[in-house]
């Protein structure tokens, strides 16, 4: 059971409220096709409670959904009755179809490019679907959620393992996933990643978009099936209802990374809510970047002047235009991300904005960034405020990138040290201010007022910048 409210109805919807109770309403409902007394009873006060959370929140529109336990089981009808009364709106039960599609949105929603096979596990069960980009193909659900899984197999693994096998044949499909990605979807799978994170010295603990090879989570999941959960390292960040299900998790994703042999195992944090919150969305708006809209959202919340972020992304277009440095689209992204969030730690001491700001991009709730990406990001902008030398940066962060990215991030880091000593990061500064690369050497354009702003400070950042590309640096004043 969980509620979660939202800031908005946008491209990138952020989290202002989250609370979840595991009710176990998915317990028992294979081996007797009811919901357990005991369950509906925690259920329902947990309802109680999130309705009036809502009112407290005072959320404008909620929506509900019910997922495998309540469309399986005898008594669900009944259940979801007493829910809507409680929560005083309709409760859509989802269908094992829509369940697979709205997870699947959610991937479209929250992924740059998607391409694989999305696998949403439940406590009741697990549903399977193919995306590639925008395109979503027929989805299917099968009984192998955890606490289902658990129920039908009556605690054994071993019985537990043949019905995995036998389920999973019987989705030809899985075999498309080979060398694409797997999508692992639901809190249990998220629980998996965590502790692997810990298991491994990880050094972001953002589980979405954790990327782990596929055969490395293959022999991540044979140990956690093999060993007693309680002695997995750091097992402590995994609620203690959620930890005997971890070996039955481990298993279903052992069995499907054999069948579907994906390159990567891919973590998202979201899923059908997502899913649902996109499909509600005008075309137009679906078609927004959500990690610009949420570098943009951010910027308007925290720098200086939101106007001066997108000038800057101007500016550096076209300097990397004419610098020769090859960028494809992603990168480019990328960059842009960086300058709209350039100024967020403006408000902290000098000494510190570096490791702020740093931190809040590394950690924030972006989404459709892998974590190099969103590692390039933050080092960009550390480098835009401490300089070029990385006594400071942590090394396990500065391995989260290739030395590509890691190279662009102290050029662009660089240009925006030019950029703010300009500008002094206001607005209308840096559309009359070039800089670009011409016949072999960096040139900055000071025209008109702007001349004035020339100076040794400036040239000693322009000749930064110059020497990381092999040009010669220029101040052009008139």
């Amino acid at each position: 059971m969980r509620l979660v409210a939202y800031e908005g109805l946008t491209r990138a919807p952020t989290p202002i409220f989250n609370e979840k109770v595991l009710a176990g309403l998915g317990r028992e409902v294979q081996s007797t096709g009811l919901l357990a007394p005991d369950a509906i009873e925690v259920a329902l006060a947990a309802l109680k409670r999130f309705r009036t959370l809502c009112d407290t929140i005072g959320a404008r529109r909620v929506w509900a959904i019910a997922t495998a336990a309540c469309r399986d089981a005898e008594n669900g009808p009944e259940f979801i009755r007493k829910a809507e009364r409680i929560c005083r709106t309709r409760i859509e039960v989802l269908s094992g179809r829509r369940e697979a599609k709205l997870s699947a949105l959610g991937i479209v929603s929250s992924t740059y490019k998607p391409d694989g096979i999305v696998g949403d596990l439940g406590g009741g069960s697990l549903e399977l679907i193919d995306v590639k980009g925008q395109r979503i193909g027929a989805g299917a659900t099968l009984p192998l959620g955890g606490l289902a899984l658990q129920d039908i197999s009556k605690k054994s693994l071993k019985r537990a393992e043949d019905i995995v096998r036998e389920e999973l044949a019987q989705v030809p499909a899985l075999k498309r996933g080979r060398g694409r990605n797997f999508y692992a979807v639901g809190g249990t799978w998220r629980a998996l990643a965590r502790l692997h994170m810990w298991q491994t010295g990880y050094p972001l603990h953002v589980t979405h978009e954790y990327s782990i090879p596929a055969e490395e989570a293959l022999e991540f999941a044979r140990l956690v099936r093999r060993v007693d959960a309680e002695t997995l390292l750091r097992v402590e960040v995994v609620a203690d209802a959620r930890r005997p299900l971890l070996a039955y998790a481990a298993l279903v994703l052992e069995h499907l990374v054999r069948i579907a042999r994906p390159k990567n195992i891919v973590i998202s944090a979201l899923g059908v809510r997502e899913g649902l919150l996109y499909s509600l969305l005008r075309d137009s708006v679906k078609k927004q970047d959500p990690l610009l809209a949420s570098a943009q959202e951010l910027n308007v919340l925290r720098s200086r002047s939101p106007k001066h972020g997108e000038e800057l992304c101007a500016w550096t277009d076209r300097f990397m235009s004419s610098s020769g440095i090859h960028e494809t689209l992603a990168e480019r992204r990328l960059r842009h991300a960086a300058c709209l969030l350039g100024d967020i730690g403006w408000r902290a001491h000098p000494d510190y904005r570096g490791e702020q700001s740093l931190n809040i991009i590394a950690n924030a709730a972006f989404v459709a960034v892998d974590h190099p990406g969103r590692a390039y990001i933050a080092l960009a902008v550390f480098f835009r405020h401490v300089g070029l030398a990385d006594d400071e940066l942590s090394p396990q962060v500065r391995e989260l990138v290739s030395a590509r990215m890691l190279d662009h991030a102290r050029i662009l880091g660089a240009a925006m040290r030019v950029a703010y000593l300009v500008s002094a990061a206001m607005p209308g500064v840096l559309p009359h201010t070039p800089m670009s690369v011409e016949r072999g050497k960096l040139k900055l354009k000071l025209k008109g007022r702007n001349a004035s702003a020339n100076g040794d400070r400036l040239f000693a950042r322009l000749r930064q910048l110059a020497r990381l590309i092999g040009r010669e640096p220029v101040i052009v004043t008139s």
